[in-house]
């Protein structure tokens, strides 16, 4: 739901956990700067809306996670956002960046909408195909470390020893069980 994808990022903004590092076609608040409210999001988002009521999922919430080596400034990982956004063919939509950084490695997600400023739907066809194979020619383009195996390598990256000095237990308790839940 609109809500629910909306929701989410704020709360970990809220956290300390994110940050908002970019916007495109969105609501800028009355300072000018890109740190949006809640209510302004989903304004920025009402025409697209409002313009198609019949799409059953009109939300899109992409994550991009680059691997835990590759550290990446601000800017780099808008530019990463834009490219990405241009190749799904979301270039022209309203969207949101947050940056992440709830688990060890800091990582991306994008708020969007399947649906144009004409209220047709885009099409969301073979998105698992094509999100893999922009990924691929993404990590070439921005010279990110290039994943051949990304089960192998989530598996490796979750199951780490869980360290109390870093707080936050029960979140590096969640991180080691999901990956074993996708494994089994």
């Amino acid at each position: 739901s609109i809500y629910g994808a909306v929701s989410y990022n704020p709360k970990k903004v809220d956290a300390g956990q994110a940050t908002i590092i970019h916007t495109h076609n969105m609501i800028k608040n009355l300072e000018g700067d890109a740190d949006i409210t809640f209510s302004q999001t989903l304004r920025s988002f009402d025409d697209y809306l409002s313009a198609n009521r019949r799409t059953k999922t009109p939300v899109a919430h992409f994550s991009i996670n680059p691997a835990p080596e590759d550290k990446l400034t601000d800017e780099k990982l808008s530019a990463l956002a834009d490219d990405y956004m241009e190749r799904m063919g979301y270039k022209n939509q309203p969207y949101i960046v947050y940056k992440h950084n709830d688990i060890d490695r800091e990582h991306i997600h994008i708020v969007t909408l399947r649906i144009d400023e004409t209220g047709k739907k885009i099409s969301d066809s073979n998105d698992y195909l094509r999100n893999h194979e922009i990924c691929r020619e993404l990590e070439i383009l921005h010279g990110l470390k290039r994943i051949t195996d990304k089960k192998q390598e989530e598996s490796q990256y979750f199951l780490k020893k869980i360290d109390y000095s870093k707080g936050d237990i029960r979140r590096q308790i969640a991180n080691s069980l999901k990956s074993l839940i996708k494994d089994y």
